[in-house]
């Protein structure tokens, strides 16, 4: 994805947030990674000592899980900065 892209994608998503939304407010992000210990804690990490609830569940094949993330942020900016966090561990797709 180029950067341009990128960019567009969140300020669009902070718009909609802002408009949708009253802050502060929970937020669900759900993420679908390949099965592997290390990126799952990774991605646990990024939302450790932020209250969030962190559900997991392996596909039928146990080749992915995905992770639903539930955690109460004060604005969009935070949304959009753990997005970000998120999208550094490599394989992670985004829903």
């Amino acid at each position: 994805m180029n950067q341009d892209k990128s960019d567009d994608f969140y300020t669009r998503l902070k718009e909609q947030l802002a408009e949708t939304s009253k802050w502060p407010s929970n937020y669900l992000y759900k993420f679908i990674v390949p099965t592997d210990a290390e990126k799952i804690k990774q991605i646990q990490d990024i939302f450790d000592n932020t209250g969030a609830v962190i559900e997991s569940k392996q596909s039928k094949n146990a080749k992915y899980t995905s992770l639903s993330i539930t955690v109460n942020l004060k604005n969009p900016d935070e949304v959009i900065r753990k997005y970000k966090e998120v999208g550094e561990v490599k394989g992670v797709i985004s829903l």
